[in-house]
């Protein structure tokens, strides 16, 4: 099989890791805190790891890294109907692995894609698990419509973190520096984190957590990048602290105010990279 066919398929991959990260960290967020939250939260790290894999992958075979989202399947009255449409995408993302080892001749992608669907049909397992557990717990949606300026305020940091992710990661692919690499990717986990914060507040306050990202910056020129990576640090850390003070509530406020640090030591970090 010829490389651009082999990236062809292997960002066909990329994008269902995409689809599958974020249908699991809805429900993870919907069901609310505790254990089962916990364990779907950590499958979907572990799609993002595979994500990682088949991005460098891609890379490495001089392709551009997709990050279009895939396939998803949202659809469900209760959690262990959820639970049910995670067992149908992994039922979906076992067959489409083993056709691609099938296709692609290349031994070590083969490898690669052999180790991710060990993941695969191990999560296959856990989502049966969890579809029982559900049902007999009686888990319920805990997403609610709350609407208003806390509302508001969370649904753009959620927004806001979703794209940087993607940004920081698209860019730490094309990094030629090896730190500023590292750091992007760094970044992006750690984006990641505050994406799950605000959602998780988002559903105390009895609010419905829209994962959804906006554009993506795909400056690749290493200054002009850092530049404005820097610049975007700093506008989402204005807009952070203009939230907490808009906030009544102590909680809200000090994540806001939590976030804007962060962002804040983020653009410090950029700076270092672009001396």
């Amino acid at each position: 099989m010829d490389r651009p066919k082999i990236i062809e398929l292997l960002n066909r991959d990329m994008e269902d890791e995409h689809g599958a990260i974020i249908q699991y960290l809805g429900h993870a967020y919907a069901i609310g805190e505790g254990e089962t939250a916990c364990e779907i939260e950590a499958i979907a790290r572990e799609e993002m790891r595979h994500l990682d894999w088949l991005a460098e992958a891609i890379t490495d075979l001089g392709g551009e890294p997709s990050f279009k989202r895939g396939m998803m399947d949202m659809t469900g009255q209760t959690v262990s109907e959820w639970m049910q449409a995670n067992i149908g995408l992994e039922n979906g993302a076992i067959a489409q692995y083993r056709e691609h080892i099938r296709l692609i001749d290349d031994p070590k992608i083969k490898r690669l894609l052999m180790r991710i669907l060990l993941d695969e049909e191990s999560h296959q397992r856990d989502f049966k698990h969890f579809a029982e557990k559900t049902l007999r717990e009686k888990m319920a949606d805990k997403r609610g419509n709350a609407t208003g300026t806390t509302a508001e305020n969370l649904s753009w940091g959620i927004k806001h973190e979703y794209t940087v992710i993607l940004q920081y990661l698209l860019q730490s692919y094309a990094a030629k520096n090896e730190e500023t690499r590292k750091e992007l990717q760094d970044q992006a986990i750690n984006e990641m984190q505050h994406m799950g914060w605000l959602a998780e507040k988002m559903i105390d306050k009895k609010g419905f957590p829209h994962l959804e990202h906006g554009k993506i910056e795909k400056t690749l020129e290493h200054n002009k990048m850092l530049k404005a990576d820097i610049e975007l640090e700093h506008k989402v850390a204005d807009k952070y602290d203009q939230s907490a003070i808009q906030s009544t509530e102590s909680d809200v406020k000090e994540l806001f105010k939590k976030l804007s640090a962060h962002e804040r030591y983020h653009a410090e970090i950029f700076k270092d990279l672009l001396e």
